[in-house]
């Protein structure tokens, strides 16, 4: 599916969801996913809460997104306190309840840590995790992530990109990048994966900025820069509706420049919203 997605002749279009905590929060959900609908996904993936605090909502959250809305969905899936069995569940479950795809990835340190802990009987990269599904549950398509500016543990780019041709050769089917705002960023990992012989499609994973003191924050989590020039325009006004208008410019100039350098698809973390992703795909006629 995800070969044959991303082998078309414009970009792919994909959202990501997270569990909403509350029934409201549910009801808006579907209320935006139903606007999105307009640009024609050809997935739409859903996270969960740390340490898979929220695995069955999420299964609940994408099994309804794909009965009402018909749209092939993926699940994220991380090692983080489960065994290799658990994992196995977790995938058994997901195919009965219709799950298309998996974004396969070790998972951050629960809260309170600082590193990563391996759960006994469990695995210790995303590489094995991809290679369990690929070769255990050959039906679902598998993601994984890259990270144009270089994972925040990895001591070097060349120990990252190395970790991430492992996942490829275990049998990934595409990449989603950890979202950036400098194109320069992109296109340097684009290269860089090609030079290694990674040949799977490369996706840009895109977060419009809505609110300057939110992606400050997101962004000193991933370790991702946020160019001086862009900062400064959102400083301007301490403003909402500001930031709003900034964010969406500043990502349909980054999306123009990534569709013209021939991109196989665009994801976008939406946040549960649809204003600014509808904004700029409208804008851009995608």
């Amino acid at each position: 599916m995800l070969k044959e997605l991303y082998a078309r002749s414009t970009p792919a279009i994909s959202f990501e969801l997270f569990p909403p905590k509350t029934s409201a929060g549910e009801t808006s959900l579907y209320d935006h996913v139903e606007k999105l609908m307009a640009f024609k996904p050809g997935f739409i993936t859903c996270t969960y809460g740390a340490g898979g605090s929220t695995q069955a909502k999420t299964l609940e959250i994408i099994g309804e997104v794909k009965k009402r809305f018909q749209v092939p969905v993926a699940s994220h899936l991380t090692l983080v306190g489960s065994t290799a069995d658990d994992l196995r569940s977790y995938l058994t479950t997901s195919q009965q309840q219709g799950v298309d795809m998996i974004v396969a990835l070790r998972g951050d340190p629960p809260a309170g840590s600082t590193e990563f802990q391996v759960t006994p009987g469990g695995f210790s990269y995303a590489n094995e995790l991809v290679n369990l599904i690929h070769t255990e549950f050959p039906s679902l398509g598998v993601l994984v992530a890259g990270y144009p500016e270089k994972h925040r543990e990895a001591p070097d780019m060349k120990s990252d990109l190395d970790n991430l041709k492992r996942k490829v050769d275990a049998g990934a089917d595409a990449i989603v990048t950890q979202l950036f705002y400098n194109n320069d960023d992109f296109f340097r990992f684009r290269d860089q994966c090609e030079s290694i012989g990674i040949s799977v499609p490369i996706v840009p994973g895109l977060l419009p900025v809505t609110s300057l003191p939110q992606i400050q924050r997101i962004t000193s989590l991933c370790d991702a820069s946020l160019p001086k020039g862009f900062v400064e325009r959102l400083s301007q006004k301490d403003d909402p509706a500001w930031h709003f208008e900034v964010g969406v410019e500043k990502a349909v100039e980054q999306v123009k420049g990534l569709v013209q350098a021939g991109i196989p698809g665009l994801h976008f973390y939406v946040l549960n919203r649809s204003d600014a992703t509808a904004r700029i795909l409208e804008s851009l006629s995608l």
